[in-house]
């Protein structure tokens, strides 16, 4: 098999972690206007999704 993709070490970890990339479509405008307010403040846009994911997640326990 020729075109088989070798795993690297980087793929055997996220497989390993259960960690996977999410994907979804928003307006450019606002998709400019969030970097560079993480640009401004100096943190990741990925590290921030994170954070309020997290955060609405843990307002909903308990809320019902």
């Amino acid at each position: 098999m020729e075109n088989e993709k070798k795993e690297t070490p980087q793929d055997r970890w996220k497989r390993k972690n259960n960690y996977i990339t999410k994907g979804f479509r928003m307006y450019k405008s606002l998709s400019d206007e969030y970097k560079e307010a993480c640009e401004k403040v100096g943190v990741g846009q990925s590290e921030q999704i994170t954070k309020m994911m997290r955060e609405f997640i843990d307002s909903q326990k308990g809320g019902g």
